[in-house]
This record gives C-alpha cells, sequence and structure tokens, in this order.
C-alpha cells in the first residue's frame, strides 16, 4: 500500500472537522428558529466537505469503503429524509398535542386512547380489513386468469396486454370521477331503474372493490405473465407426453413452479388494497350511513383507513389523533406483511 501524503490527511481532516461544526451550527440555528438566511447552505456545505473529507481520508485499506458511502449517500439520505426521520417524528407528534405547528405538552398514549373510542375510526379499520381480504382474494384471481389468457396461443395476445393493463395507468382520481360517471349515470340509464350503485352503503361498498380490481388485476396479470413464461417448456412437453390434461398441469406444475411469484404478487395486493385512498376519496369520500355500530350512527359507511387518518388531520384539524392512527396504520401493515410473505415463503418450500 502507498503511504498517503501530509496533505492529503490535512485536506480530510479540516473537511471532515469544518464539515461537522457547519452541520452543528445549522441545525442549532434550525431548531432554536433562528432567522438567519444562509443556514441552508450551511447545512449543504457542511454535508459536502463531510463527503470530501471522506473522500481524502487517510486510512489506504478503508478508501474503498469510503468512496462506497460517498457514492450511496444521495440515496441513503433521501431514504432517510422521506421514510426514517419522518417516521420517528410521527411516533414522536403522536405522543403529544401537537397541531401540525407545534406541540405545547406530552400527552403519552391519549391520543391512542382517544382514537380507540371513536367508532367511526373502528368501523374504518373493520372495513379496511374487509376490503383487503376481497381484493387479495380477487384480484390475484382475476390477474392469474388474464395472465393465463394472455399466455395462450391466441391470436392478439399484445393487444389483449395492453389493454388490461391500461386502467392502471390512470389516476385512482381520475379513475374514481369516471366511474363515479358510469355509476350515476351510465349504469342508471342501462338499469333504467333510477337508483345509483353508491346511494346505498353496501352497493357503493362493492362499487370501490369493482373499481380497484378493474385498476389493478393488469398490474398484477402482467407479473404473473413473466412467471407464466419462465415455466420450462420441455416440462409442460414432458406433462403432456405422460397424459396430463390442461387443469392438471395448471395445478401441478405452473402453480407449483410460480410459487414465488404468488409471494411477490399477494404482497403487493396487500400493501395496495390497505393503502387504498385515491379511489374512495374521489368515487364515494368516505360517505355512507350505518345505522347503528357500537350504539352509534355513522356517516362514514365507505370511509377506509388510509382516508379516515387524512380526515382526522387535514379535515378535522386534529393532527396528533391523526398522526397517532397513522402510527397503528403503519404497524398494522408491517405485521400482516410480515406475517403474509413469512406463511408465502413456508408455502414455496412445500410446494
Amino acid at each position: 500500500m502507498g503511504t498517503v501524503s501530509p496533505a492529503k490527511k490535512l485536506a480530510s481532516a479540516i473537511f471532515l472537522i469544518g464539515g461537522a461544526a457547519l452541520l452543528v451550527i445549522a441545525l442549532i440555528l434550525d431548531f432554536t428558529g433562528s432567522q438567519f438566511a444562509l443556514r441552508g447552505w450551511m447545512l449543504i456545505i457542511g454535508i459536502l466537505a463531510v463527503l470530501a473529507g471522506l473522500y481524502f481520508f487517510p486510512s489506504s485499506s478503508r478508501h474503498k469503503g469510503m468512496i462506497n458511502i460517498i457514492f450511496l449517500f444521495p440515496l441513503l439520505f433521501t431514504f432517510a429524509v422521506t421514510v426514517i426521520i419522518p417516521l420517528v417524528l410521527g411516533i414522536f407528534y403522536s405522543l403529544t398535542d401537537w397541531n401540525g405547528i407545534r406541540m405545547t405538552a406530552f400527552v403519552g398514549f391519549q391520543n391512542y386512547a382517544a382514537m380507540f373510542n371513536q367508532p367511526s375510526f373502528l368501523w374504518s379499520l373493520l372495513l379496511t380489513v374487509l376490503f383487503v381480504v376481497v381484493n387479495m382474494i380477487m384480484v390475484n384471481v382475476v390477474g392469474f386468469l388474464l395472465a393465463l389468457l394472455c399466455t395462450s396461443r391466441l391470436k392478439g395476445i399484445g393487444f389483449f396486454r395492453a389493454a388490461y393493463f391500461l386502467p392502471n395507468l390512470i389516476g385512482g382520481i381520475v379513475l374514481g370521477y369516471v366511474w363515479q360517471f358510469v355509476f350515476n349515470n351510465v349504469l342508471i340509464t342501462l338499469i333504467g331503474n333510477g337508483i345509483s350503485l353508491l346511494s346505498n352503503t353496501n352497493t357503493a361498498f362493492f362499487a370501490i372493490i369493482v373499481v380497484y380490481i378493474w385498476q389493478y388485476a393488469g398490474y398484477i396479470m402482467l407479473i404473473y405473465v413473466n412467471g407464466l413464461v419462465t415455466v420450462p417448456g420441455d416440462v409442460l412437453e414432458a406433462a403432456a407426453i405422460d397424459g396430463a390434461n390442461p387443469i392438471m398441469t395448471l395445478f401441478r406444475i405452473k402453480i407449483p413452479m410460480i410459487a414465488s411469484t404468488i409471494t411477490i404478487c399477494t404482497f403487493l395486493t396487500l400493501t395496495s388494497a390497505f393503502k387504498q385512498f385515491d379511489v374512495n376519496m374521489a368515487l364515494t369520500n368516505g360517505t355512507g350511513s350505518v345505522q347503528n355500530f357500537l350504539g352509534k350512527y355513522l356517516t362514514n359507511g365507505t370511509q377506509m383507513l388510509a382516508l379516515n387518518i387524512y380526515n382526522e388531520a387535514i379535515s378535522k384539524n386534529n393532527y396528533a389523533i391523526g398522526q397517532a392512527k397513522a402510527v397503528l396504520f403503519f404497524i398494522i401493515l408491517a405485521i400482516v406483511s410480515l406475517v403474509q410473505v413469512r406463511i408465502s415463503n413456508k408455502k414455496e418450500v412445500e410446494m
């Protein structure tokens, strides 16, 4: 190993110490509410100086690792700023009386107790679980059937693949308003009874499920198509020679061989259904009557959990309780996702 020049050592020390000092000063100015206009530039220059100091770090044996950290820094910094820091701050704010601007007191688990005393929140939680179960099954079944169709020998398969995937390219808000027009105008004209599916809580919930399947099944179809085309052709030919019919081939060869694809699709549909927001807001905005739930009359009959959190924080201006609901939402989603992946991986091994 070559020796590191004194100039390089000096440059590394200057950049590291100077950058760290600028970072500390900028953070102190920010947390103390200082109006010093250059504190943002101080933070940026401090970060760049620390990175430069790592680049000139005198330890030759660790230099490659330092370079890797520098190249990974933009991704790690973005992930920390957009995910890690908001998550930590969100957990902290859920334990305070935060009003969206400032906090004045630490209230512990008071916000969590308050949200569990809201029948509307419990209804949204129950409705979301039901929505997830139904859609996780239906989207995967429809997506898999479409994938079987799109991997058959029919003519124009490329057209069908594009057509089935197209709804996924439409934004949820736009999609919700388009289907709102369909339910409130087109279907009423076709059926002729003058009653919209969105006018009743039960049928409105069914309408949301239909729209979600229509939007998401094409995306899941493409993943299943990718899995099905990887099944070796010689295996299928051997099964046909042994007398296996299409049904036997499907259940005993194709499905076991795409077990990892099924795991991915199940995970994606589960997490996406849990986070359903835009279609729910655009289609019904969560409205709908529930006559008696825990002894209360509710007006949020089609409001799922993500929309309930949004309305609590933004519409009602209860940011602390809304943040507590968001933390619980994150915990539920994380636990369910981990359990689902673990069960699916175990099934893969069994297959």
